[in-house]
């Protein structure tokens, strides 16, 4: 259920990115970006592992059927996030105009960042109860708080972007932040309004206290630290990709403005490469995502038995799966970026970033299923390792190269690329020490790229034979013949195997 409602959530989540830009432009979605990094590590200090921790502890008591427990629990998981939520929301409004001058060169940010400051508290009970209903196995209100949630928010940050661009475009970044705020309440609502509907009195005998001293008499103290040991390290592990990431948005405007770029320009460029080339390289995962999902139990079971095999051909799987289903998707992003982004945003210049970055995503979509393979197989402290190896000489590179004048963010573009390929390098060597095999998928690759270049070169000919129709047509017409080439030279080198498919899928 929460894998389905995540693919939903990203193809619904696309919606926006297309519109926001054609509404409020490449400026306003640079003003709305870099104020939602900064949003992320703010989530991730008040929520970060808190539903994980909620989740187990619910599980625990729920099979000792101990009521007592559970809204204990419950209790003191609400009060200390939803407190810390006010108390972060109200310190972040306090020095919101300090941070903007200090952080970021283009000060109309700050309307967008007063905005962010509602968004935490209702994060903060949202993800207790989504904790609470996993802790439950009930996944139907998490996964249908998700999709309202998301529906909401793309009408209300369209709406009120719209709205409020009549006062200037750092007004309607506000709106669109103000947006996902009314998303998030209404997904909270949701999830308050199935909770009242499933908790029943105590005085109906449902909890059950064992013999001697009872789960249910601990204090709300012990039990908030237990909460706090259990989130802490998956708090700290999220942590560090959150914190990359709001210090990738700073150094990007700071390093071009080193480079001599006037603020504005930065603005609308880091706009430009965060809130439209990177959404639609990410779209493919909303494919990847579930194999990833489903992958973890699949090998937790097989690491369990000993038996490597079943562990290497269930991620040899899962891995060429990746390579299969985000091969195309790199090859037409590749070919048609420029029309593409012409399409989606009425705006060519992207198209180049898009270009330069298309053929490294390939990397990006196998790297989900190597990091699900290390935290399956007890190895998360591999996969943080990774993760925070690539962020450091990220980093660096968007300082030494974004920062020249004859590279500006086309350096910042280089420092992602080189991130997606060293991570997902690492991710595969590390996964190959711990198993102490080779997953093989030399042949699947020159089987992929054989496949990709058929496809590209079915797209460059129908391009040029329909160079007399409309833009539109002309791309789905590149497209369309571009992906029944694949497909059909996937099937005949044997990429595709519907068997295999069904067997990643059902676990088996």
């Amino acid at each position: 259920m929460l894998a389905a409602a995540g693919v939903v959530n990203r193809l619904l989540g696309f919606v926006p990115r297309i519109a926001l830009p054609r509404m409020i432009g490449a400026d306003g979605v640079g003003l709305y970006q870099m104020g939602y990094p900064l949003l992320i590590v703010l989530l991730t200090v008040i929520t970060g592992g808190i539903p994980l921790s909620v989740a187990k502890l619910v599980a625990e008591a729920d099979s000792r059927n101990d009521e007592r427990s559970i809204r204990k629990t419950l209790s003191a998981a609400l009060a200390a996030t939803f407190g810390a939520g006010l108390l972060l929301a109200g310190g972040f409004l306090a020095v919101s105009d300090l941070l903007v001058g200090t952080l970021f060169t283009d000060e109309r940010v700050s309307a967008a960042f007063r905005c962010m400051a509602p968004i935490l508290p209702i994060v903060a009970v949202s993800a207790v109860l989504r904790g609470y209903f996993q802790g439950k196995q009930n996944m139907i209100p998490p996964a249908s708080s998700q999709i309202v949630e998301t529906v909401v928010r793309i009408v209300a940050v369209l709406a009120l972007s719209a709205w409020l661009m009549r006062y200037g475009v750092e007004y309607a970044a506000a709106g669109a932040m103000l947006g996902v705020a009314a998303g998030e309440l209404a997904g909270m609502l949701m999830l308050v309004g199935a909770w009242r509907r499933s908790t029943s009195p105590l005085r109906d005998g449902t909890s059950v206290a064992p013999a001697g001293k009872s789960e249910s008499d601990a204090t709300v103290r012990s039990v908030l630290g237990k909460l706090l040991k259990i989130a802490a390290p998956v708090t700290g592990s999220r942590l560090v990709g959150s914190a990359s990431y709001f210090l990738e948005s700073v150094l990007i405007v700071q390093s071009l403005a080193a480079a001599g770029v006037a603020a504005s320009v930065a603005t609308a460029q880091y706009g430009m490469l965060q809130g439209m080339v990177i959404p639609v390289l990410l779209l493919p995962t909303a494919l990847t995502y579930s194999l990833s999902v489903s992958l973890v139990p699949a090998l937790s079971e097989a690491a369990a038995r000993n038996d490597r095999d079943a562990v290497r051909r269930r991620l040899s799987q899962s891995i060429r799966l990746s390579l299969v289903a985000g091969a195309p998707f790199v090859t037409a992003m590749f070919v048609l970026s420029e029309p593409l982004c012409r399409l989606l945003y009425r705006n060519g210049e992207t198209g180049r970033m898009l270009g330069m970055m298309a053929p490294f995503a390939l990397m990006l979509y196998v790297q989900g299923p190597l990091q699900a393979a290390l935290q399956a197989l007890d190895r998360p402290g591999a996969a943080l390792r990774n993760t925070v190896v690539g962020a450091v000489v990220k980093l660096v590179l968007i300082v030494v190269l974004a920062s020249r004048p004859e590279w500006g963010i086309y350096g910042a573009v280089v420092a992602i690329n080189v991130n997606m390929v060293l991570v997902t390098i690492l991710h595969a060597a590390s996964v190959v020490r711990l198993l102490g095999i080779r997953v093989g998928l030399v042949g699947d690759l020159a089987k992929t790229a054989a496949c990709m270049t058929f496809m590209a070169a079915a797209v460059v000919l129908t391009a040029r034979l329909t160079a007399f129709a409309e833009p539109s047509v002309r791309f789905a017409a590149a497209c369309s013949a571009g992906f029944a080439v694949y497909t059909f030279s996937a099937a005949w080198l044997g990429l595709i195997d519907p068997r295999g498919m069904l067997r990643v899928i059902l676990r088996r």
